[in-house]
């Protein structure tokens, strides 16, 4: 039984006429005919029931037909999947992101993913800063990472964003009045960071701007992400030092300053490993790059620029 032959019994049963169904496969009725008859062989059965003037379905028939739009539909689902997998539409591919950026970036990504590649299964893995996404692409754990820039040699990355560091501040502290913050003003304040030990690009930033401005940040508490850093920051347990997209995340009792002088920007970069082979991570950067332009004012003036490369590449 081969899936031709069963492709032209239904189309015959469902047109009940050979010229229609053979106009319907786009083929001649002599072998249109000849293909039946095989089926009627191999399955020892009779399937129609012809006259001069019509054709119908014999019992035999009757019970063959809805099991063969099965067997079809199996088949052509069958090709579909091979066919997406050939083209890196369906698979799995993992991010990880953590702090404001990613919070800010992430959800266009993800709809743009579901809306064109829905046979791709994202997975989001949270809290994974900047340093631990890269060891982890490294070691092919991780797909892709939303980190800070410059990446290692063998990982590859664009920027999708800029940003520029800003202090967050309760809303009841003296600084809180003023338009801008010289970082100066904040050698004796209590810093709330992200985990030192985890690699977190906003947290090197954030003290090597405070070093600059001769001040040794005193950290007395560590938050995992920037929900619980601001919080932490309400409570008034300390000042902070966070990228502008936090300011996105709404949370009362604080406000956010812009640090005043000349103060480094941040590029954030989605990151991959250059020798992935994974079509479905191809499929991937290719919907990132549009639904993810990259952030047009940075030109790596600050950085070396290793490893950025247009996902095409």
């Amino acid at each position: 039984m081969e899936l031709r032959h069963l492709a032209a019994f239904v189309a015959v049963a469902e047109e009940l006429h050979f010229g229609r169904a053979a106009a319907r496969l786009h083929m001649a009725q002599p072998p249109l005919s000849q293909q039946i008859r095989l089926l009627e062989r191999d399955l020892g059965a009779v399937l129609f029931e012809r006259s001069t003037r019509s054709v119908r379905l014999t019992e035999a028939g009757e019970f063959l037909l809805e099991p063969a739009r099965r067997v079809l539909e199996e088949a052509a689902t069958a090709r579909r999947a091979v066919r997406a997998a050939t083209l890196g539409e369906v698979g799995r591919v993992t991010v990880g992101f953590a702090g404001a950026s990613g919070y800010d970036v992430l959800p266009r990504l993800t709809r743009a993913i579901t809306s064109e590649l829905p046979g791709i299964e994202f997975v989001l893995k949270g809290q994974t800063y900047s340093g631990e996404a890269m060891a982890l692409i490294a070691d092919g754990a991780l797909d892709l990472g939303f980190v800070a820039l410059p990446t290692p040699r063998g990982i590859s990355a664009r920027v999708v964003r800029v940003e520029r560091l800003v202090v967050a501040l309760a809303d009841t502290h003296p600084l809180a009045e003023q338009t801008e913050v010289d970082l100066g003003d904040l050698a004796y304040e209590r810093f709330v960071a992200f985990p030192a030990s985890r690699g977190s690009a906003v947290r090197d930033a954030m003290v090597q701007a405070c070093r600059t401005a001769g001040v040794i940040p005193m950290v007395t508490q560590e938050a995992p992400d920037a929900y619980n850093l601001l919080t932490l920051v309400g409570a008034e347990v300390g000042v902070a030092i966070v990228v502008g997209s936090a300011q996105n995340i709404r949370m009362e009792h604080v406000v956010f300053r812009p640090i005043a002088g000349d103060v480094p920007v941040l590029p954030i970069g989605l990151a991959w490993r250059t020798d992935n082979p994974s079509a479905a991570l191809r499929s991937v950067l290719r919907v990132a790059e549009s639904a993810l332009p990259t952030a047009a004012d940075y030109d790596g003036s600050n950085y070396d620029g290793c490893g950025l490369t247009d996902p095409a590449d």
